[in-house]
């Protein structure tokens, strides 16, 4: 059902309110006192830099025996699990075979190995058995002296037919070898409904393979997530030339490189970090531009668009950049920073129509992710994606999006409820959790501190080569680049790693708690319900296009 949203702050009767009030105040009351976004907008809260903390963010080395092959032959790799668009279904993928990388390299043949699924209900036998495709990818450099790599075979099988909020038990491989994998576990999410919330999703950004990273995992897996969303950059390989060498800022070290060169076994070890996650909890993975990893012929996106499965085709999209799924009564729409996302672009046009489907009377909740955040007050990157914002905003305001997460920045920032810079009580609260652990250097710089505001020319979009980013004609901050003090929209901010966790009560509650690496995992760095209010924010039906 297509929907148009309007805010109506003057139409609520007063029995309406005193029940909403009624409902907010006994959720602080049972839950210790933790803060809804019905009691903001809140003034704004900078928690001072703690300069004795920085974490080991050094990535892991090759020689981590947390990152080595320890299997033999075809056996399967790199297991992970990803949601499909529904519960029904889920995939499951893997890599058989060893990368090479150097001057000369000859690819896996994929049909050499089976693509096999073996599943069924934890509890009983093993009886269903799905296949799917596999496919090789090579990253390619046409100029002298630069090492190439192929990849060894990726693996993706659906499995479909599924029940909800249900355990299963399988295998992966080849049984024809036989080269199966060991027995790994998932659980299917709810059905879509509006009572029906997976318990815990873990949201984390720009993650990399540091010793930071080690700390940001066993955190997060201490917190028994359902479901992972990492709002893009990964692996970081590509702060790595092809012979290895590493960097904590790219551009610095390797400014005459001929082209931005990426190690790609890095991508390898950080599959096979992860696979004791995501081989039992499904993962959700959107781009960041550490993804991009330019090639010959201009190709770009190769890794990411290979080893992950999405649920593109399943969500109506064209492209492994953009797609949307349910998790329960949770409508996901990830989103392509790093791909065209004008109004008469394919991604812009596809949003539209995915947004016009949404019941929210089975999926209550929507929540949007992409890599770049649109507000953020960290001098990092500021104001980067205005281009984004100002195409695509008021098509989520107008559809009801209630979060958004985004990475990119590394640290934390969560706002209030925003709308084209100003309060709002119908706009999203925008949370960006850029920390995760990479070894590139936290931000910890503010825009809105004195000096600190960056020159407007250095903020273009420069991947998709657009410029948005003017002097604000309103509001506190008319006539300049940069507040001169933390905007009234940010609510609160950190320079720490971490991660959140999002659990959605019911229709209208859902607890966001940001952990931070430095704390007991289950010490909450920021913590807030996020209320939605359907009746002050209606979102009108119209027929889909």
């Amino acid at each position: 059902m297509h929907a148009v949203r309007t805010c109506t702050m003057g139409l609520v009767s007063s029995s309406a309110i005193a029940l909403l009030l009624l409902l907010s105040l006994s959720f602080i009351f049972v839950n210790g006192g933790v803060p809804t976004t019905l009691d903001g907008p809140f003034v704004p809260v900078t928690v001072p830099l703690d300069k004795s903390f920085r974490g080991n963010a050094v990535d892991l080395p090759a020689t981590d025996p947390r990152v080595q092959r320890i299997i033999e032959g075809f056996a399967p790799e790199q297991i992970s699990v990803s949601l499909s668009a529904t519960y029904d279904s889920v995939w499951v993928s893997w890599i058989t075979g060893e990368f090479q990388i150097g001057d000369n390299i000859t690819p896996l043949d994929p049909e050499t190995i089976a693509s096999v699924v073996q599943y069924g209900i934890y509890g009983l036998p093993i009886t269903d058995e799905a296949t799917g495709y596999s496919l090789i990818y090579n990253q390619l450099y046409p100029f002298e002296g630069l090492q190439n790599y192929t990849s060894g075979i990726i693996h993706h099988v659906r499995l479909t037919g599924l029940k909800p909020n249900t355990l299963y038990q399988y295998q992966c491989g080849d049984p024809s070898i036989p080269a199966m994998s060991e027995v790994y576990y998932f659980r299917t999410m709810p059905v879509s409904g509006p009572k029906s919330y997976p318990s815990r999703i873990a949201v984390v950004g720009d993650l990399g393979l540091t010793y930071n990273t080690t700390s940001t995992v066993s955190h997060l897996m201490s917190n028994h997530p359902d479901l992972v969303l990492l709002v893009g950059d990964v692996s970081y390989a590509n702060m790595y030339l092809t012979n290895g060498t590493g960097t904590d800022c790219y551009s610095c070290s390797f400014s005459q490189t001929p082209i931005h060169e990426t190690y790609q076994p890095r991508w390898d070890y950080w599959g096979r970090y992860m696979q004791p996650i995501t081989s039992k909890v499904p993962i959700m993975v959107v781009e960041g531009n550490h993804e991009i990893e330019q090639q010959a012929e201009n190709q770009t996106f190769v890794s990411y668009s290979s080893r992950f499965a999405f649920p593109s085709e399943e969500s109506g999209s064209s492209s492994t950049l953009y797609y949307s799924f349910n998790a329960g009564g949770i409508h996901f729409i990830m989103l392509g920073a790093y791909v065209s996302y004008d109004k008469s672009a394919d991604q812009y046009e596809w949003l539209e129509r995915d947004l016009a489907f949404v019941d929210r009377e089975v999926t209550p909740w929507l929540v949007a992710a992409w890599h770049p955040p649109w507000y953020s007050t960290y001098k990092a990157h500021y104001r980067e994606a205005e281009c984004m914002r100002v195409e695509m905003e008021d098509l989520l305001y107008e559809y009801g999006v209630d979060i958004v997460f985004n990475g990119h920045v590394h640290a934390y920032e969560r706002t209030n409820r925003v709308y084209n810079y100003n309060l709002d009580p119908c706009g999203a609260v925008y949370i960006t959790v850029g920390d995760g652990g990479n070894r590139e250097k936290m931000a910890i710089v503010h825009a809105d501190e004195a000096s600190n505001c960056p020159e407007p020319s250095t903020t273009p979009d420069e991947y998709m080569g657009g410029f948005c980013a003017f002097n604000f004609t309103s509001g506190p901050a008319a006539g300049k680049f940069c507040w001169d003090q933390q905007p009234d929209y940010s609510a609160y901010r950190e320079s720490s790693f971490g991660h959140g966790i999002l659990e959605v009560k019911n229709e209208t509650h859902a607890l966001w708690t940001w952990h931070r690496n430095q704390d007991m995992y289950n010490n909450a760095g920021d913590q807030i319900y996020i209320v939605r209010q359907p009746d002050r924010c209606l979102v009108e039906p119209k027929v889909p296009k």
